[in-house]
């Protein structure tokens, strides 16, 4: 069935975080956003139109009056994929999980994986589409940087997440306290030891501050105490100029 969304945009590169950096994929980037992250320095507020990539990788773009069809995102996709081989498709945001009838609309009329960027938040959402999704990227949010206690969502998120190629994601900075981190770690293990972990150093921004690399490799020594593998991975993205 053709659903529509309203996009910002969608073009070819690398992904830039987490177990799959340098990865070549074709992001799809969705409006909106059930939370507000002191860090995020993503526009997703509604656009009257879609930057369309012109060629893989050119970044170079066109633009499509909002809202956007299934059946053009799946074109667009498609000779994205045609051009450059790709790893997966990568649903982004904002939060994809608020587009979830439109991403099971893509989903099952292309031909790759697919890959959700998530909060970790809307389990229902998620619930209704886990058959179409095969990886998933999913951020624990501490109650420092959204400013609530979210972590019952990621607990409910994780049981139906880890049947899928799932990793975690916590982004650390100055802020981050210790109690608020092994809170999460705990409940990453109790769903399963072996969920990879990745630790984001924060990209300074808003006046948030970076976190010292000492905090780094605590941080990493006291979640391996609870889980088999965790990582830190920055946003290597940031560092070659590349979305």
């Amino acid at each position: 069935m053709i659903k529509s969304a309203n996009l910002i945009e969608i073009f070819s590169s690398v992904q830039g975080e987490g177990k799959y950096v340098g990865c070549r994929q074709v992001f799809v980037r969705l409006t909106g956003c059930n939370l507000r992250c002191a860090y995020c320095d993503t526009k997703f507020r509604t656009q009257p139109y879609c930057n369309f990539e012109t060629t893989a990788g050119s970044m170079k773009f066109y633009r499509i009056q909002n809202p956007i069809s299934s059946d053009k995102v799946v074109d667009a996709v498609q000779a994205m994929i045609n051009e450059v081989p790709t790893h997966s498709i990568t649903f982004t945001g904002g939060e994809p999980m608020l587009h979830c009838d439109f991403i099971q609309a893509v989903a099952n009329n292309v031909d790759t994986k697919i890959f959700l960027e998530t909060n970790g938040t809307l389990f229902n959402e998620l619930e209704k589409i886990i058959d179409c999704v095969d990886i998933i990227s999913m951020d624990i949010k501490l109650p420092s940087v959204v400013g609530t206690d979210l972590f019952e969502n990621h607990r409910r998120f994780l049981e139906i997440a880890k049947t899928k190629d799932l990793y975690t994601k916590i982004v650390i900075s100055a802020e981050t306290t210790t109690e608020e981190f092994l809170t999460a770690v705990k409940m990453i293990a109790t769903t399963s030891k072996d969920i990879l972990l990745v630790l984001q150093p924060v990209t300074p921004f808003n006046h948030i501050e970076a976190a010292a690399p000492d905090k780094l490799l605590l941080f990493q020594a006291l979640a391996l105490k609870h889980l088999n593998s965790v990582r830190i991975i920055p946003q290597t993205h940031k560092l070659m100029n590349v979305f």
